[in-house]
């Protein structure tokens, strides 16, 4: 494998592997990591998602009696995520124009593969590694949970999957999803409207009886899809709401979502009489646990130590996203996400720094360093 980030980066982003097509970049650096004298094991989580490859899980020994330290990313991207023709220029990476350019999430993998070879390749006595490449984790963390979680030995690690090198998120929220399916009543809109409940206009009443967008510094909810109806000329009977909602704080997250179902339930309560009965169907599943992990906790002390070492300025708070970082927390494994140098995410526009991607890979060159230095 290459040894400069640059290189590696392009060859990565080259590789297709929108989410549930992870199966190329998998086999690459199931090879690369080998190649690093890695134990490397493939999950088949991918059946949990129709996809096409599982996890990567790789351990590489080392002579420092420690626990292992961590480092995650996620093979998969986003769409439009085919096809990608990277550009280099004026010391930026970006893409045509018509692609995502996939720094989220192959700038953490390039700069976790570049700085573990650097280490390999200058003979130092070190600690042990684990590496844990996902899958499908844009569509809904999938990879990460159902990955077994058991065979992490890890004392604590870092999710690479943030913007700014130096950037440190030591806190994400929970989040909630739920599906409202309101009933009404179809008519004929233009001779008989009057003989219907129409499920549009009942679901937009509940909507601006519920909380919305920004409820306080620590929690947001946000209805993101509506679909009803089936012709113009049809009073609709349903209507199908999606939304979610996010919290630091486990109690206002179920007061929030107790508090969008009430507004559901007093509003189609409003819509019962001789003409009919209005009814809906609430559906909520959790989709990840909120994860605090305290600045005196010996993850974050290691990266601060890194970063001021590199002459690096960085940044501690609480994130609004969830990742990794969630599902493996909870699994026990203390884990902060740290930032890649990826920009303008998820957009044609995307684009990453050079010199971002180099003092990526000198963070966790570094990090690996402190932690094995004993």
């Amino acid at each position: 494998m290459q040894n400069d980030v640059v290189s590696y980066f392009l060859r990565l982003v080259a590789i297709d592997s929108e989410s549930k097509n992870e199966r190329s970049m998998a086999d690459v650096l199931k090879l690369d990591l080998e190649e690093l004298g890695a134990q490397v094991e493939e999950d088949n989580c991918h059946k949990h998602s129709d996809g096409n490859a599982g996890n990567l899980y790789a351990y590489i020994p080392g002579k420092i009696d420690k626990k292992p330290i961590l480092f995650c990313a996620h093979m998969d991207t986003v769409t439009p995520g085919n096809g990608i023709k990277a550009k280099v220029e004026n010391g930026r990476i970006f893409s045509d124009g018509t692609t995502i350019l996939g720094g989220d999430d192959k700038s953490g993998i390039a700069e976790i593969m570049i700085a573990i070879k650097a280490i390999v390749d200058s003979g130092i006595d070190h600690a042990p590694i684990e590496v844990l490449f996902t899958i499908a984790e844009e569509i809904g963390l999938i990879g990460a949970k159902c990955f077994n979680k058991g065979k992490l030995k890890s004392a604590f690690g870092y999710a690479l999957d943030a913007h700014q090198v130096g950037e440190l998120t030591v806190g994400a929220p929970s989040q909630n999803s739920f599906v409202i399916t309101i009933y009404g009543k179809e008519a004929h809109a233009g001779v008989e409207p009057e003989k219907g409940l129409n499920a549009i206009r009942i679901a937009s009443e509940a909507i601006i009886a519920m909380p919305m967008g920004r409820i306080d510094f620590e929690t947001t909810c946000n209805i993101g899809k509506i679909a009803g109806g089936s012709a113009t000329n049809i009073v609709p009977n349903q209507v199908i709401l999606k939304g979610e909602a996010r919290s630091h704080n486990a109690q206002k997250l179920a007061q929030v979502c107790a508090d969008i179902r009430h507004a559901v339930e007093r509003t189609v309560a409003k819509h019962n009489n001789e003409i009919g009965k209005a009814e809906f169907s609430f559906i909520m599943e959790t989709e990840y646990d909120a994860f605090s992990v305290s600045e005196d906790a010996p993850a974050v002390k290691l990266a601060q130590s890194a970063l001021r070492q590199l002459d690096i300025p960085f940044t501690t708070g609480k994130g609004g996203g969830g990742s990794d970082a969630n599902i493996l927390n909870a699994a026990g494994v203390p884990m902060i996400i740290v930032g890649t140098g990826m920009n303008r995410v998820h957009t044609v526009a995307e684009d990453i720094q050079i010199d971002q991607l180099h003092r990526g890979v000198e963070f966790v060159e570094e990090m690996i360093r402190q932690y094995s230095d004993v």
